[in-house]
């Protein structure tokens, strides 16, 4: 199932194909959750969060580097969809200065994006907006 600009894969004996983005695999990543889904996401995309840049940005300190692959065992396929969206959209409103929308959130998923945010240093979460 693709989203936006990355692609949904359910893991192992999953449906979909992490293989149809019409980016070079170089410049992909692939987000893992501790639910087996996978996002591979682009690179300058992924890197609006700090954890993950410094992850697969180091001199081969982390596996992640070598491998372009980032496991998130406390982080759910549900949230870590929304993380993606999010980089997603915070990449596309980078060059914004003002009049940026604010990024809907689930009342329900707050709490989990809001830790999920901390954990993957996204230093504007309070920008997120919920919902009910």
């Amino acid at each position: 199932m693709s989203t936006g600009d990355h692609t949904v894969s359910t893991g192992a004996g999953g449906s979909s194909d992490a293989t149809s983005s019409t980016t070079g695999q170089e410049d992909m990543v692939r987000l893992i959750s501790s639910d087996g889904k996978v996002f591979s996401v682009r690179r300058e995309v992924a890197f609006g969060s700090g954890t993950i840049r410094n992850m697969l940005s180091g001199e081969g300190y982390f596996s992640e580097a070598l491998s372009n692959e980032v496991n998130f065992p406390e982080i759910r396929g549900e949230i870590l969809q929304k993380v993606c969206d999010y980089l997603e959209y915070k990449h596309e409103h980078k060059q914004h200065t003002r009049d940026i929308p604010e990024f809907p959130v689930d009342v329900e998923h707050a709490l989990e994006l809001l830790m999920a945010a901390d954990y993957l240093d996204g230093n504007d979460r309070l920008a997120l907006r919920t919902f009910s």
